[in-house]
Protein backbone atom coordinates (compact mmCIF):
# COMPACT_ATOMS: atom_id res chain seq x y z
CA UNK A 1 0.00 0.00 0.00
CA UNK A 2 1.54 3.27 -1.06
CA UNK A 3 1.24 6.64 0.64
CA UNK A 4 2.15 7.54 4.15
CA UNK A 5 -1.21 8.88 5.41
CA UNK A 6 -4.35 6.90 6.14
CA UNK A 7 -7.65 7.32 7.97
CA UNK A 8 -8.39 4.34 10.21
CA UNK A 9 -11.97 3.36 10.96
CA UNK A 10 -12.93 2.39 14.50
CA UNK A 11 -13.12 -1.32 13.67
CA UNK A 12 -9.56 -1.27 12.38
CA UNK A 13 -8.25 0.21 15.62
CA UNK A 14 -10.19 -2.34 17.64
CA UNK A 15 -8.56 -5.14 15.63
CA UNK A 16 -5.16 -3.51 15.97
CA UNK A 17 -5.49 -3.03 19.71
CA UNK A 18 -6.54 -6.69 19.96
CA UNK A 19 -3.19 -7.72 18.47
CA UNK A 20 -3.87 -8.05 14.72
CA UNK A 21 -0.34 -8.42 13.34
CA UNK A 22 -1.38 -7.99 9.70
CA UNK A 23 -2.87 -4.59 10.50
CA UNK A 24 0.20 -3.65 12.50
CA UNK A 25 2.30 -4.33 9.37
CA UNK A 26 -0.09 -2.42 7.11
CA UNK A 27 -0.12 0.63 9.38
CA UNK A 28 3.58 0.55 10.21
CA UNK A 29 5.36 3.72 9.04
CA UNK A 30 2.01 5.39 8.28
CA UNK A 31 0.61 8.56 9.81
CA UNK A 32 -2.76 7.41 11.11
CA UNK A 33 -5.60 9.91 11.14
CA UNK A 34 -8.83 9.23 12.95
CA UNK A 35 -12.12 11.03 13.17
CA UNK A 36 -13.14 12.46 16.52
CA UNK A 37 -16.04 9.98 16.31
CA UNK A 38 -13.58 7.08 16.45
CA UNK A 39 -12.03 8.55 19.59
CA UNK A 40 -15.50 8.81 21.15
CA UNK A 41 -16.43 5.26 20.10
CA UNK A 42 -13.23 3.77 21.50
CA UNK A 43 -13.26 5.60 24.83
CA UNK A 44 -17.05 5.56 25.26
CA UNK A 45 -17.38 1.79 25.12
CA UNK A 46 -19.54 0.57 28.01
CA UNK A 47 -17.59 -1.54 30.47
CA UNK A 48 -14.15 -0.30 29.37
CA UNK A 49 -11.61 -0.81 32.14
CA UNK A 50 -9.25 1.91 33.37
CA UNK A 51 -6.35 -0.10 31.95
CA UNK A 52 -7.99 -0.42 28.51
CA UNK A 53 -8.83 3.27 28.60
CA UNK A 54 -5.18 4.11 29.30
CA UNK A 55 -3.94 1.84 26.49
CA UNK A 56 -6.33 3.54 24.04
CA UNK A 57 -5.36 7.03 25.20
CA UNK A 58 -1.68 6.19 24.79
CA UNK A 59 -2.31 4.83 21.30
CA UNK A 60 -4.40 7.86 20.29
CA UNK A 61 -1.49 10.17 21.14
CA UNK A 62 0.28 8.66 18.11
CA UNK A 63 -2.68 9.44 15.83
CA UNK A 64 -3.95 12.73 14.48
CA UNK A 65 -7.52 13.23 15.65
CA UNK A 66 -9.55 15.27 13.16
CA UNK A 67 -12.38 17.28 14.70
CA UNK A 68 -15.59 18.13 12.90
CA UNK A 69 -15.61 21.21 10.67
CA UNK A 70 -18.03 22.68 8.15
CA UNK A 71 -16.54 20.74 5.20
CA UNK A 72 -16.81 17.42 7.04
CA UNK A 73 -20.38 18.28 8.06
CA UNK A 74 -21.34 19.00 4.45
CA UNK A 75 -19.72 15.78 3.18
CA UNK A 76 -21.38 13.79 5.97
CA UNK A 77 -24.80 15.10 4.98
CA UNK A 78 -24.20 14.27 1.32
CA UNK A 79 -23.00 10.74 2.16
CA UNK A 80 -25.98 10.07 4.44
CA UNK A 81 -28.41 11.36 1.85
CA UNK A 82 -26.87 9.50 -1.08
CA UNK A 83 -25.93 6.18 0.55
CA UNK A 84 -28.06 5.90 3.74
CA UNK A 85 -25.01 5.03 5.83
CA UNK A 86 -25.09 5.30 9.63
CA UNK A 87 -23.89 8.60 11.05
CA UNK A 88 -20.55 7.40 12.53
CA UNK A 89 -19.52 5.75 9.25
CA UNK A 90 -20.62 8.79 7.29
CA UNK A 91 -18.54 11.10 9.48
CA UNK A 92 -15.46 8.87 9.21
CA UNK A 93 -15.82 8.61 5.41
CA UNK A 94 -16.34 12.38 5.17
CA UNK A 95 -13.14 12.85 7.16
CA UNK A 96 -11.28 10.75 4.60
CA UNK A 97 -12.73 12.85 1.77
CA UNK A 98 -11.88 16.10 3.57
CA UNK A 99 -8.25 15.00 4.04
CA UNK A 100 -8.12 13.44 0.55
CA UNK A 101 -6.42 10.32 1.86
CA UNK A 102 -7.48 6.64 1.84
CA UNK A 103 -9.53 5.07 4.59
CA UNK A 104 -9.00 1.54 5.88
CA UNK A 105 -12.09 -0.18 7.20
CA UNK A 106 -13.73 -3.56 7.68
CA UNK A 107 -17.17 -1.97 7.33
CA UNK A 108 -18.85 -3.37 4.20
CA UNK A 109 -21.29 -0.46 4.24
CA UNK A 110 -18.47 1.93 3.29
CA UNK A 111 -17.98 0.05 0.01
CA UNK A 112 -21.10 1.83 -1.26
CA UNK A 113 -19.36 5.21 -1.21
CA UNK A 114 -17.85 5.65 -4.66
CA UNK A 115 -16.10 8.93 -3.79
CA UNK A 116 -13.96 7.40 -1.03
CA UNK A 117 -10.61 5.70 -1.59
CA UNK A 118 -11.43 2.64 0.56
CA UNK A 119 -8.98 -0.05 1.54
CA UNK A 120 -11.35 -2.80 2.60
CA UNK A 121 -9.89 -5.05 5.30
CA UNK A 122 -11.25 -8.56 5.78
CA UNK A 123 -10.24 -10.22 9.00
Amino acid sequence: MSGSNIVADTNILLYLLSGDKTLAEILDQKQVYISFITELELLGYKGISKQEQQIIKTFLKECIVVDINSSIKEQTILIKQKYSIKLPGSIIAATSLFLNIPIISADKELQKIKEVNLIYYEK
